[in-house]
């Protein structure tokens, strides 16, 4: 979303329209208060609660225009530099330590799902973007893929907005679905974990819904979890590739081959993979990674009106759905032929 000032206002007054900072502060305001309540409410991620707050206060005051310009920045700048800084979360000796058979599932997971999410929308007659955005979210790591599509292709805000949207409602959903599917199943504690990992949608959400399965579970859906995010980089250079060529046919603007945030992204994997970074900066670095995401939610849940979400009506709720079902019906099929259903 492009914010220009009104062309009527003098130089100084346009100036002070369009800094930053107002929008800027209320996405820090936003973050701190959504930390908070993580700190009250330990089973729900603050990164949930940022997007839950910012969808409540878009829907219940109207926020000032003046802080559009910094909403904008926060929701695509702040979220990428946390988005680099998620790669200190990946260890890939704990990613190879799964074996290759759930390393295979992982990658048929995300490549499936985002195949079978595009063909469904476009059956559907959803846009591309739309549906590149639907996909990438429900099969790699939620609204952090979101944006980081969209970097891409520089959706319209109630794309992206619905996109955020959707994930928090299905991936909340799985929450107390994936626990119930696997105990009706049968599925051991581990396989279970390796499922939830591989088909809930938000890291956060996998938390909870591994927690809820018990701690050996918990412990291998982070990790299953954390090798989709890992995917979230060769997902991205491929949309990149695609839309490099569109714009040479057509003579726009072409994007990076690989966006910078995503190279940070890497570069922060492999630091934190050879033990370049210690303890201490590895709590300093995640403190700053759960700021500048939660701040970066709140501004893209100040995307999320109920308005929009009429507005796109019924078929992205419907694709949603689908998305759900069969990346989750993917990754069980999967867990089974792994042979770790116990």
């Amino acid at each position: 979303m492009t914010y220009r000032a009104d062309a009527r206002l003098s130089a100084p007054q346009a100036k002070r329209r369009s800094t930053p900072l107002p929008g800027l502060a209320l996405s820090a305001a936003g973050a701190a208060a959504a930390i908070g309540l993580g700190q009250l409410l330990p089973a729900v991620s603050p990164l949930l609660i940022a997007i839950a707050l910012g969808a409540v206060l878009s829907n219940l005051a109207r926020v000032p225009a003046a802080t559009g310009p910094g909403v904008a920045v926060a929701s695509r700048s702040l979220l990428r530099v946390g988005i680099a800084l998620l790669g200190l979360n990946l260890v890939l000796g704990d990613i190879l330590g799964l074996g290759w058979r759930v390393i295979v599932v992982v990658v048929v997971v995300v490549a499936l799902g985002v195949a079978g999410t595009l063909y469904a929308g476009h059956a559907l007659g959803i846009g591309w973007r739309q549906r590149v955005l639907i996909a990438c979210g429900f099969s790699i790591c939620g609204a952090a893929a979101v944006a980081a599509v969209d970097g891409v292709v520089e959706a319209d805000e109630d794309e992206v907005s619905t996109a955020v949207a959707l994930v928090v409602i299905f991936g909340t959903l799985m929450i107390p679905a994936a626990p119930l599917v696997a105990h009706a199943l049968g599925l051991s504690e581990e396989a279970a974990g390796i499922w939830a990992g591989a088909s809930v949608h938000e890291v956060a959400q996998v938390v909870a819904a591994g927690g809820a399965l018990g701690g050996t579970a918990l412990g291998v859906a982070v990790v299953v979890k954390l090798a989709r995010v890992l995917t979230l980089a060769p997902v991205v250079a491929a949309v990149s590739l695609r839309q490099r060529r569109i714009a040479a046919e057509t003579g726009t603007r072409r994007p990076p081959l690989v966006p910078l945030f995503i190279v940070g992204f890497l570069t922060c994997v492999a630091a934190r993979s050879t033990g370049l970074v210690g303890p201490g900066a590895l709590e300093v670095a995640g403190g700053a990674q759960t700021g500048l995401l939660a701040a970066a939610m709140f501004a893209l849940g100040t995307g999320v009106r109920v308005a929009s979400l009429r507005r796109v009506g019924a078929k992205p709720f419907l694709l949603a759905a689908v998305a759900t079902v069969w990346v989750a019906g993917i990754a069980l099929v999967g867990v089974l032929w792994a042979g770790a259903e116990g």
